[in-house]
């Protein structure tokens, strides 16, 4: 990479730390370089200044100096402070659901973060020498999914893939669906909740509020596909917006709060049962243009712990739940 670029950031990029991004799209590029280059003027965000903290919004366009070329794959797939699990690399490449020049589709396990942070000794971003097969990239990053919600996760093979995935999943074409079990049933049963969210300062962790006069725009589409009495539901989801817990925050915000949530559930309204206490919140389904022209369309099976909720509350996974909210 020699020339200066620009890119814009993607709807699910919203709210992440510039020094993030770079390292979702630049994983080379070392922090004290990134800090050089912001010092010293040459990245910018919509034609300002920013430092490695910034929080970037969708649509905003960044401006990337001369890089150089990506360094040639290092002998040692995985960084040496990381521990790498044989059993964790053997269960993710069972998990690839697609896999062409461009493009991998992985059934990300629950439990596993998308990206390191504090306190994380494992990650799937460490691991992704692993999903090489063969290729001498590693694969990239183009979206997010929360450490433990499961399901279809895209990477992409080549930089150019990544642009053009990346600029897919902004587009309003581009489709997700996730299946959830809630604790009681939303009413209506089916509808569209439109709550703005913003981030909440303190320091346990990334958590989010609805915040109808200074949140960002979050959109989500529902639909109950079956009920277990008034005690529970399996919804399908559709996020129209991309903020950082949306689908948890808006579930919670309509009365009916994910099981197994502990940041936004109701601990006195957990199920019982055989229910396991992990999150019940899994991306279903995505359908988005191929950086062939072709369209992509992908669809994850359940986890074990919720496969094992929905034979305990008697849902049947036949059941038309597989239709696009649009």
């Amino acid at each position: 990479m020699n020339q200066i670029v620009s890119r814009v950031v993607a709807d699910d990029e919203a709210d992440l730390r510039l020094d993030r991004w770079f390292k979702r799209h630049y994983p080379w590029l070392g922090h004290g370089k990134l800090e050089k280059l912001l010092r010293t003027g040459q990245v910018r965000v919509d034609g300002s200044r920013a430092k490695a903290a910034t929080r970037l919004e969708a649509g905003q366009t960044l401006r990337i100096p001369p890089l150089g070329d990506p360094p040639k794959p290092d002998a040692k797939p995985a960084p040496r402070s990381m521990k790498i699990d044989p059993d964790r690399i053997a269960e993710l490449q069972a998990a690839v659901l697609h896999k062409d020049d461009a493009v991998i589709v992985i059934n990300k396990p629950a439990g596993l973060a998308t990206q390191g942070g504090t306190g994380l000794n494992e990650h799937l971003d460490g691991l992704l020498d692993y999903l090489r097969f063969g290729s001498t990239e590693r694969p990239r990053l183009v979206h997010r999914l929360d450490k433990d919600t499961s399901g279809v996760l895209v990477l992409a093979r080549t930089a150019s893939a990544a642009a053009k995935l990346t600029a897919a999943l902004r587009k309003r074409e581009a489709h997700k669906l996730y299946w959830a079990l809630v604790t009681g049933v939303p009413s209506p049963r089916q509808g569209k909740v439109d709550m703005p969210l913003a981030k909440l300062p303190g320091a346990l962790g990334e958590r989010m509020a609805g915040d109808p006069e200074g949140g960002k725009s979050a959109i989500t589409l529902y639909r109950t596909v079956a009920t277990a009495g008034r005690r529970a539901a399996w919804l399908a989801m559709a996020p129209v917006t991309g903020r950082t817990h949306q689908l948890r925050v808006h579930a919670a915000f309509i009365g009916t709060p994910i099981a197994g949530d502990g940041k936004y559930g109701d601990p006195e309204r957990q199920l019982t049962g055989s229910i396991s206490r992990k999150l019940h919140l899994h991306a279903r389904a995505l359908r988005l243009d191929h950086p062939d022209g072709s369209i992509l369309q992908v669809r994850a099976p359940l986890p074990p712990h919720m496969i094992a909720s929905w034979d305990f509350l008697g849902f049947d996974l036949d059941e038309d739940a597989d239709t696009w909210l649009e």
